[in-house]
């Protein structure tokens, strides 16, 4: 039996990384990770090939033109991601479950194309001013870059109503329970 598509989205800062790699971690459940696809530098401690794959301008629209990606968006001027159709593909024909942590515009995407084979899930912030909160105190972008990301929460929230299931992180623990339990339900789902 092919595996399933679980696709978790949500605008940056709001916990998305965070609660799947609590749900990843518990090693539980037939979940692979899918790695995505970006044209920008990596940060401190991220690895190619683990945390992205990291191309150059040249390679990602290469890439794009010969129709590797299953979705992909520029999410912030000259700033692109998406998902390499090898990294779906290989894992679905092996029967595993796959992870997908992409943009909501790809989120939506992905679900448009697959249809029941896979899940859509939403995380959100209790607000925006909670999401402000958080990029702030993690210390790493300039107050310029996070109004830039708030202005594309804002954006990016309209999207919510498109996806199966929308989750507001305002306590973690209770977060990653409620993502884990829609996980669940649909792995479940013959």
């Amino acid at each position: 039996m092919e595996g399933k598509l679980i696709i978790i989205s949500a605008p940056s800062g709001c916990g998305k990384s965070t609660i799947i790699g609590h749900i990843m971690d518990e090693g539980t459940r037939d979940l692979r990770f899918s790695v995505s696809a970006t044209n920008r530098s990596p940060r401190p401690g991220e690895q190619h090939g683990v945390h992205y794959y990291f191309l150059s301008d040249e390679e990602f629209k290469s890439r794009v033109s010969t129709g590797d990606f299953v979705e992909f968006e520029e999410v912030y001027p000259g700033r692109y991601y998406g998902t390499l159709r090898s990294e779906i593909e290989s894992n679905l024909k092996s029967g595993h479950n796959i992870v997908l942590d992409i943009d909501v515009k790809g989120g939506v995407n992905v679900k448009r194309q697959f249809g029941d084979r896979a899940i859509s899930i939403f995380i959100e912030p209790p607000s925006i001013d909670a999401l402000r909160s958080r990029l702030e105190g993690r210390g790493t972008d300039s107050p310029e870059v996070i109004e830039e990301r708030i202005g594309r929460a804002e954006y990016e929230l309209s999207f919510a109503p498109q996806y199966d299931c929308r989750i507001v992180n305002d306590n973690l623990d209770t977060a990653i329970r409620e993502t884990a339990e829609v996980i669940d339900s649909f792995i479940a789902r013959k």
